[in-house]
Formats: C-alpha cells, sequence, structure tokens
C-alpha cells in the first residue's frame, strides 16, 4: 500500500500523465534552484532518505570537502509545473545534512519552520500570517555590458509602455504611455499589460495560489503588482518563489522579461516587497483592539516597536542589495522613516484602515523588496517582532511615532527628528554584525549563517560594485 506522501501525489501523477519529478530548493541568496528525474525514481524511500546533490556548487552552501547533500522533498508543495513540456510534477524541497539525515543548518526554509517553532514555544502566538505584496517590472528589452571593461561598462532598459519613448518608435506612434509616477491604475491603451497580467494571475491560481487582484503599479514602463492570499510564514515564502517563477516565465513567453530590482529606472518609482504580517492565537486575531491607535492591540504595537528598534540590522536581510538604497530615498512613496502610522504610506510601518474587521487587523512593514531570501526575510521579520512583545516595546515612547502628516512636507526640524532607514547595504550589514540576539533566540538563526550572510554580500556584491567606475562619475568629474 501507497504511504502517506505518495497517496497525497498519487492522483496527480495519474491524472496529468506525470512523466518527471522536478526537486526544487533555495540558495542562501535566494535562487530557486532544481534537478530533474523521470518519475519512475519517485518513491517513499525518496521522503525518508532524500535524493544527493552537490552542496559545494551552490552558493552559501557547503565547501567542496563536505559538499555531499539531501533534498527531501515536501509532498504538501506538489504542483504541476506549467513552464515544461513533458508533464513534471514540482516539489519544494528542505535541505538535509546525510549525517544523520539531519536538517541542513544554512537551508532557509528550515530557518523559516524554525521562527514558526520558536513562535510557539514563546507562548505568544500559534500562527504567523504574512502578505507580501511583490512589485515588478515587465520590459521589452533590457542589456548591460560589466566584462568588457576596456570597452566601458554600460547597461540599457527599452519598454514600449515607457514615457521615454513618446517620440521614438519606428511604428507610428500612438501615444498612451503613462507619465513618470502616473501608471497607477489607468485604463487601456495607456495599461498595457492587462492581458499578460491575466495570464500570470491564470498560471498562479492553476499551481494552487490564491489571488486577489491585479494592476498596474505607479511608475511608468510597465511597474505591476499581483496581490495574493496571506499564508503562514513557511507557505508564502513558498509562495513567493512560486510567484515570482510564474511571472518571469510568463513574461519570457510573451517575448518580453520581467524583473523584481527594486530601483531599475532612475526618476520613477522604485518596487518594494511590502509585508503585511499579523499573529493569531487559539484561531482568534491578536492584533486587534476597538480602543487603540489605529485599532491596534498592545501586543501589535509592541510588534511594531520590535520592527522599528530592529530596522537597521533586518534590512541587511529585508533589502538586501546596493540597488534596495536606490530605491529607498525620499520622493518616490519610499518607506524611509522609521515610524508607524495609520495610513500613511510614507511610514515605515503602515496601519491599513480599509476596514474595522478582526480578522483583518495587520501591520505593513514597508521597506522590504523582493531581493531578498522569504524564508530569512520573514522570519526575521517574526523574530523582531517577537522581541519587541517580550520586551514590551512601546514604539511611541522610544520615538516611533504615531506620525500622521505627511512626513516629506515636515518642517526640517521637526524631519530631523525622525530616524531614517540604513544609507547602504554596508550599513545594513553593519547594523546585522552589531545587532543579532533576537534572530538567534532559540537557535533559529546561528552566528555561522548571519556571518555567511554578511562575508557573502561584502565580498560579492558591496565590494565589486564599490570598485567599478560608475557612468555618473564621468559627468561629474571628467573635466576635473
Amino acid at each position: 500500500m501507497a504511504s502517506d506522501n505518495m497517496k497525497k501525489l498519487k492522483e496527480i501523477i495519474t491524472k496529468n500523465k506525470i512523466k518527471y519529478v522536478d526537486y526544487k530548493f533555495i540558495d542562501v541568496p535566494g535562487t530557486w534552484q532544481h534537478k530533474t528525474h523521470p518519475i519512475s525514481e519517485l518513491d517513499e524511500d525518496i521522503f525518508k532518505y532524500g535524493t544527493g546533490f552537490d552542496g559545494s556548487s551552490i552558493r552559501g552552501f557547503q565547501g567542496i570537502e563536505e559538499s555531499d547533500m539531501l533534498l527531501i522533498p515536501d509532498a504538501d508543495t506538489a504542483f504541476l509545473d506549467p513552464f515544461i513540456r513533458e508533464p513534471t510534477l514540482s516539489l519544494t524541497c528542505d535541505v538535509c545534512d546525510p549525517d544523520g539525515i539531519k536538517p541542513y543548518h544554512r537551508d532557509p526554509r528550515y530557518i523559516a519552520k524554525k521562527a514558526e517553532k520558536y513562535m510557539a514555544t514563546t507562548g505568544i502566538a500559534d500562527a504567523a500570517y504574512f502578505g507580501p505584496e511583490l512589485e515588478f517590472f515587465i520590459f521589452d528589452d533590457v542589456q548591460f555590458d560589466v566584462l568588457t571593461p576596456y570597452k566601458g561598462m554600460s547597461y540599457s532598459i527599452n519598454s514600449d509602455e515607457g514615457i521615454w519613448n513618446s517620440n521614438h518608435n519606428s511604428t507610428p506612434n500612438l501615444g498612451h504611455r503613462p507619465r513618470f509616477k502616473e501608471g497607477y491604475f489607468p485604463v487601456a491603451p495607456t495599461d498595457t499589460q492587462t492581458d499578460i497580467r491575466n495570464e500570470m494571475v491564470s498560471t498562479m491560481m492553476d499551481i494552487g495560489m490564491k489571488v486577489e487582484l491585479h494592476h498596474h503599479e505607479v511608475a511608468t514602463a510597465g511597474q505591476a503588482e499581483i496581490g495574493i492570499r496571506f499564508n503562514t510564514l513557511t507557505k508564502i515564502a513558498d509562495q513567493t518563489l512560486m510567484y515570482k517563477y510564474v511571472v518571469k516565465n510568463i513574461a519570457q513567453k510573451n517575448g518580453k522579461t520581467a524583473t523584481f530590482m527594486p530601483k531599475p529606472l532612475f526618476g520613477d518609482n522604485g518596487s518594494g516587497m511590502h509585508t503585511h504580517q499579523s499573529l493569531w492565537k487559539g484561531g482568534k486575531p491578536l492584533f486587534f483592539d476597538k480602543d487603540g491607535y489605529g485599532m491596534l492591540s498592545k501586543t501589535a504595537l509592541y510588534y511594531i516597536g520590535g520592527l522599528l528598534t530592529h530596522a537597521h540590522s533586518l534590512l541587511g536581510f529585508c533589502s538586501p542589495s546596493t540597488n534596495s538604497y536606490k530605491r529607498l530615498v525620499p520622493g518616490y512613496e519610499a518607506p524611509v522613516n522609521l515610524v508607524f502610522s495609520s495610513r500613511n504610506r510614507s511610514a515605515a510601518v503602515r496601519i491599513p484602515m480599509y476596514s474595522d474587521n478582526p480578522k483583518t487587523k495587520r501591520i505593513e512593514f514597508r521597506p522590504p523588496d523582493a531581493t531578498c531570501n522569504p524564508y530569512l526575510a520573514f522570519a526575521a521579520m517574526l523574530m523582531a517582532g517577537l522581541d519587541g512583545i517580550q520586551k514590551k516595546i512601546d514604539p511611541t515612547k522610544a520615538g516611533f511615532g504615531p506620525i500622521n502628516k505627511n512626513i516629506y512636507h515636515l518642517p526640517e526640524a521637526e524631519k530631523a527628528k525622525i530616524k531614517s532607514v540604513p544609507g547602504s547595504l554596508d550599513e545594513a550589514l553593519t547594523a546585522l554584525e552589531n545587532d543579532h540576539e533576537y534572530l538567534t533566540k532559540g537557535g533559529v538563526f546561528t552566528e555561522d549563517l548571519i556571518g555567511a550572510w554578511v562575508d557573502y554580500k561584502r565580498n560579492t556584491e558591496i565590494d565589486p560594485v564599490k570598485i567599478r567606475t560608475h557612468p555618473y562619475e564621468l559627468y561629474l568629474y571628467y573635466d576635473a
């Protein structure tokens, strides 16, 4: 008789005449990886003993002297992969050390699971719900050259929808392009991408995701957002990777390219990943109090206090690219101010006020972007919030607001009192080195993982960017 795992998969395998199984897992920086086997290789032993791979070839994993590693699939993550020609079953995997077949300490998915287990042990809550809002651009062409420095380094981005093409196209120019910062919600013909977003949404729903809406975002040149339903921490991290997988592949299928880069365009809004969060216990929401500020409970306020107190170090995981800090600048709806507020999108923490239903009461942490590893980012946010609850960090007493004004328009004297997010990835990583005790509670994050993350980011991203000539430096200094 088939085991429970195989029972779960038998129907989808038979119904869809599956020929292959695709094992997907995430590396430390946050990119989905995979390998594929004939479906005949899938049996119950895989769920117990795993399938091997070379961990030394995966970013952030093992050295070559201890490279043998295992993938153990999670049967609950199964879906029919929509982008592989032969019928293929996709399974998301946990990474394990073959020595005792124990969870691998640097596996981001394992860290997410540990965060949920730690939360339960505190007695504060038994469920943490996350709802990320991933923004992205759909372009027609992208070109960059960083490998031939003797020719000069360059990049170019193009989109037929970009306002800069209003007098450039070789085909008849029909106008109707979103102006800078005016891309939010216009109908066709200005919004040219409803059909491709529909296709993305249909594909997401086909593979089991719950989608609430989609729309054009603020920037010109095809900025978009698809809203997916919230879920518990590890499950929503799984779905965040599914979201990005669908968006990129549907764009490519249509001869376009999609990017989650935070700031691909200078002069217009960047792409973030505003993250809605709430805690529940015994089936009841913990963040609601009809008499509290923004109808928030003390628990919710303390959670906010934890997020804002640890914001600088949090962004080492939540906004973890050098490009993230080109988005986090004033003037582009960027949440650079470390305050909380109801309805106010210039604050790092916004309290949505669409409904007074206790079940919908949540907070929104706005600085993160989709260059993050979602398992690590969501786990880090939860750990910061729990630390705020445990220490009863009142964000009002800690100087984080609330502020109900447009912070960008405050008098300079008032504005100077407001703390800001880090100005660079280097600053965020330094903060992470100095402030991470809240992450290591319960053994959720390890010193090893945090150290490896900081080293990777500094050596692979920050330093290479620092030493290369920027085109704007020629503009500033060529005539020196």
